[in-house]
């Protein structure tokens, strides 16, 4: 291979293909090398129904695209990557691929000893670096110890940021924000209010308010008006008065917003025309709390759904415990948890003694389906009030798989804390709730809240912000 002036050349790990197929097309007008040790390993995980599995043969399948009709020298020169793929329409720079075609060697250090992939990685990146002087040859990685050691061998090593959905989970778009001061004087005369279906609205006309998303709530400390962004059109912003659930206000399910954020989840829960919700914040900010009181409140008693279906990712905290029996239903039964605490608190309400309670909660649990993800595929959801929780364990792929799931009259609302992410090679920045987060803030009939303040108890409050 040869070097070409001002481009780079990249390195790819193994599990960097095994995390996203496309990272082969997001390197702009950039190379890509693969070395033969990359292509061995993605060999070895091609078997299964796994994720990683069918990632692997993704690679494969784009490999064998790019490769299909050409001859051994256009292998060994580079095969072209298609613009399209680097984020470009038109005639944008592409990079090249190329592949290890023969036995690279570079002298490592002797404290590396034994035959890993990890340290051939480290051997072909060394030899064209001392190939290619004129070129950069950078090392993408998602893990950290390879990262490491090739910073120690004085090579360029980054991890792949191809899939990051931000450069910062603290700029992520929380769903609501404070009025400008002086909003409402700058509008003088041109606003215009008036009251339809019992609810108040208003049409104003500022620069600010045309930056604001569809289904955001905005907010006025000084008087406590809550206000929901309804869309634009001609140049105006419109608004309605958000309904209030605090104590004193309207109930769902016997719950009560304890805060402003809590009110503002509870009005997109129960929003008809709000289809995709998604709520992030730490434990005991009532996310699953909410999600099932308006989701019992709605199918219950409104008759707007005709079932309640919960899921979850089953990634385990500690050590596995094995294989579950019974049937589908029953083997979800212990990640649900939580599921069966905030029945509890839900059917607490209920009259007639713990006779009273205990049919409340049968009759609850006889609408509540508990599902797997593992079952989702193929499948379509009508009239259903679908729960994802623990939704920062997913990849982006796999909330695309379960969102387009959903059929007519179905909503769907998806429950995280991008601070408890136990999926490997997931970050804050990367996880899939991040993602659908930030995709899905200017449809508007979709809706996100970050939940600030924990609700659980002053212990769990404490313990939130010390530990």
């Amino acid at each position: 291979m040869t070097a070409v002036g001002g481009r780079r050349l990249y390195v790819l790990d193994t599990n960097v293909l095994m995390h996203d197929p496309t990272a082969l097309f997001r390197f702009q007008e950039h190379d890509v090398f693969l070395p033969m040790v990359v292509l061995e390993e993605l060999d070895d995980h091609k078997r299964g129904l796994s994720e990683v599995a069918r990632n692997v043969r993704q690679v494969s399948r784009f490999l064998d695209e790019l490769m299909a009709g050409r001859d051994p020298r256009e292998i060994e020169q580079g095969l072209p990557l298609p613009a399209p793929g680097n984020g470009g329409d038109g005639p944008a720079p592409r990079g090249r691929l190329f592949f290890q075609t023969r036995v690279l060697d570079a002298a490592l250090p002797r404290a590396l000893p034994g035959h890993k992939a990890d340290h051939d990685i480290l051997a072909v990146a060394l030899a064209l670096r001392d190939r290619l002087p004129e070129t950069t040859v950078v090392i993408v990685s998602k893990d950290i110890n390879l990262r490491i050691k090739a910073a120690v061998l004085g090579l360029n090593a980054e991890d792949y940021r191809g899939d990051k959905v931000l450069d910062d989970v603290s700029l992520l778009y929380r769903g609501y924000r404070p009025l400008p001061p002086g909003f409402w004087q700058r509008q003088g005369s041109g606003l215009e209010s008036w009251s339809e279906g019992g609810r108040a609205w208003y049409r104003v006309r500022d620069p600010e308010a045309a930056a604001w998303y569809p289904g955001e709530f905005v907010y006025d400390e000084g008087d406590g008006l809550e206000l929901v962004v309804r869309g634009h059109e001609d140049g105006a912003t419109l608004l309605e008065l958000a309904t209030d659930y605090r104590e004193g206000g309207r109930a769902v399910w016997g719950i009560h917003a304890r805060n402003r954020e809590q009110g503002f989840a509870l009005n997109l829960l129960m929003d008809p025309e709000i289809d995709f919700v998604t709520l992030l914040g730490a434990a005991g900010t009532g996310k699953t709390l909410l999600a099932l009181a308006a989701a019992l409140a709605q199918t219950l008693d409104e008759n707007r759904y005709r079932e309640i279906v919960m899921t979850r990712v089953t990634v385990p905290l500690g050590e596995d415990i094995g294989f579950l029996p019974g049937t589908e239903e029953e083997k979800m039964t212990p990640w649900m948890g939580a599921l069966m605490d905030n029945l509890e608190v839900l059917a607490g309400g209920a009259g007639g003694g713990s006779w009273g309670r205990g049919a409340t909660q049968d009759l609850m649990r006889s609408r509540i389906k508990v599902r797997s993800l593992n079952f989702m595929r193929g499948r379509t959801f009508l009239g259903t009030f679908l729960i994802l929780d623990e939704a920062q364990n997913m990849t982006p792929k796999q909330i695309k798989a379960l969102v387009t799931r959903a059929g007519p009259g179905t909503k769907v609302v998806c429950l995280g804390n991008v601070a408890q992410i136990d999926t490997p090679y997931l970050t804050e920045t990367t996880s899939g709730i991040t993602y659908a987060v930030d995709r899905f803030k200017d449809w508007p009939h979709s809706g996100h809240v970050t939940l600030q303040r924990v609700e659980r108890s002053r212990l769990a409050d404490h313990a939130s912000e010390v530990l």
